[in-house]
């Protein structure tokens, strides 16, 4: 039987390994076949050949499975297997079929002896599952409206210029900063240049960016501010995107699983994961459809709550608003404080308003604090820590154990001291967040997993159908999108509540598969609308 009629005859129990899903999971979903469960033994190994939970040496040699499969492999459910007799049938099969059952084997044995396996086991089923959904975002597509983008464009920046031609109201504003500065050949594109034209008006600044600009009072700031705003509208998102990125009324980007080292998602073109505030009106359903649009309100302290076991922490989150509930509690005066601290905590700020209110979190919050504390000295002494359920980070390079040696020697001078202790504290302040950011990956990851389940369950409806999201989505509810802790999924209209409903639900049984018992809620900011737009 050919690979792909086997893929359409097998059952939701199996699973599937192979060797990239990016490489082949496309080819399915084009022919109308979807795939529930998988195992990535190149996402997998990713994650195996780093973790501190496994000893396996013969894994964190560099290998031909670390790099992205150009061509892959595929081969059924190891489940219909024993590792015992793995070598059994391994005898006779094809030289490229045994390599993945060799590196699948590899992976299994490691995962086994790790210091704990369970919750390995979760992290690759995760991240798999969010292998699958990648493609399946990908082919689905964003529901995009060329007419309201090409509005907002045209009300924004004037009708579309010829290619390469500068739009009309960016064009008035680069006049209108000119003029303020006196200076009708200012370049407002080059840093270096721009700035020697700013210190000439006066205004000091070392940087052009918008925060610096900013607290400066002279008539160039806000036309240049604009103008920058609308420079960037223009190139990242104007005419020529929507002609490449959403021609055919959707959005497609590619995104890559565990592009960033915490296991947050990246992607590749499209820039999926900066999507303006100012164009999510043309995120739009089709006729006949709605969008369910989800997002998770302080994901990240939330995750510090639970994996820190702060039940005072969790406390001030129940049910509301975490930064009301320190509010409440008394730890800081305002909402406004509250985020700034706990930004801080978690991020390693050390001045300004963070550093003062910082201390206040650490008396309200020991164990929470006492954890991401914990976490940045272990990267400050060069050591490494993991995810709640075992990502671990990259150990820091030589060039930082250099530098660190450098600090050290008998004739360092106090120049070499403070470049090391530049360098301790860069790296504390990643080991802090890295526990904390990768963690809350984890946590979407479960939730995307499980409402990916949850949807496919729906039965394909006889309504309009969605015929740009594909063969396999074009009746069904499915996800759209995915950010950090936002979701959007594109559903019939008469689905829309129960698809709400199972959106609620997968997001508390992540929480419990993860954190079990621990009295965390993770609230959703949830809306059923026609587009994404967000007041």
């Amino acid at each position: 039987m050919e690979w792909r009629e086997a893929v359409t005859a097998s059952d939701a129990a199996v699973r599937w390994v192979w060797s990239d899903t990016a490489r082949w999971y496309p080819e399915l979903l084009d022919a109308g076949v979807t795939v529930a469960r998988c195992h990535d033994l190149r996402l997998c190994r990713a994650i195996v050949r780093s973790s501190e939970l496994v000893t396996a040496p013969e894994l964190r040699s560099p290998s031909d499975w670390d790099a992205p499969a150009v061509d892959g492999t595929s081969v059924r459910d190891p489940g219909l297997f024993d590792l015992d007799d793995l070598g059994d049938r391994m005898r006779g099969v094809p030289d490229d079929i045994a390599a993945v059952l060799a590196e699948f084997a590899r992976q299994q044995v490691a995962v086994a002896a790790a210091s704990d396996p369970s919750r390995l086991r979760l992290l690759l089923a995760a991240e798999s599952a969010g292998g699958l959904l990648a493609a399946e975002l990908h082919a689905a597509g964003l529901p995009w409206s060329r007419a309201v983008h090409e509005a907002i464009l045209t009300e924004t920046l004037g009708a579309r210029p010829a290619a390469g031609a500068v739009p009309e109201r960016v064009r008035e504003l680069g006049a209108d900063v000119r003029t303020a500065l006196g200076d009708p050949t200012a370049s407002l594109d080059s840093q270096p240049k721009l700035l020697r034209s700013l210190h000439r008006v006066g205004v000091l600044a070392r940087s052009t960016s918008r925060w610096e600009l900013a607290d400066y009072d002279h008539p160039a700031i806000a036309p240049l501010l604009q103008y920058k705003k609308l420079t960037r509208l223009a190139s990242a998102n104007g005419w020529a995107w929507l002609d490449e990125w959403a021609g055919d009324g959707r959005f497609r980007p590619v995104y890559v699983p565990g592009g960033v080292v915490t296991g947050r998602w990246a992607s590749s073109g499209g820039g999926a994961l900066q999507l303006p505030r100012q164009l999510r009106p043309a995120v739009h359903a089709d006729p006949g459809w709605v969008l369910v649009v989800a997002d998770v309100a302080q994901l990240e302290p939330r995750v510090l709550a639970a994996i820190s076991g702060d039940v005072s922490l969790a406390d001030a989150a129940r049910g509301r608003d975490l930064y009301d509930g320190l509010v409440a509690a008394g730890t800081v005066p305002s909402r406004a404080e509250a985020k700034i601290a706990m930004l801080g905590a978690m991020y390693g700020a050390t001045t300004g308003d963070s550093g003062r209110l910082v201390p206040a979190l650490r008396r309200a919050y020991p164990r929470a604090m006492g954890l991401v504390d914990a976490a940045a000295r272990t990267g400050e002494e060069g050591g490494v820590v993991s995810t709640w359920l075992g990502r671990s980070a990259p150990p820091p390079p030589a060039e930082w154990h250099a530098v660190q040696d450098r600090a050290g020697a008998p004739d360092a001078s106090e120049t070499d001291r403070d470049r090391a202790r530049r360098s301790a504290r860069d790296r504390g302040r990643f080991t802090r967040n890295f526990v904390v950011q990768g963690t809350a990956a984890e946590w979407a990851l479960a939730w995307l997993a499980d409402l990916r389940g949850s949807l496919a369950e729906i039965a394909p409806q006889a309504g309009t159908p969605a015929e740009a999201s594909g063969p396999v989505f074009s009746r069904r509810p499915h996800l759209c999108f995915f950010l950090h802790d936002e979701i959007i999924v594109h559903s019939p209209a008469e689905l829309a509540d129960q698809v709400a409903a199972m959106v609620r639900e997968s997001a508390a049984r992540a929480a419990h598969l993860l954190f079990g018992g621990f009295p965390i809620d993770f609230p959703l900011d949830l809306r059923i609308a026609q587009d994404a737009a967000k007041t």
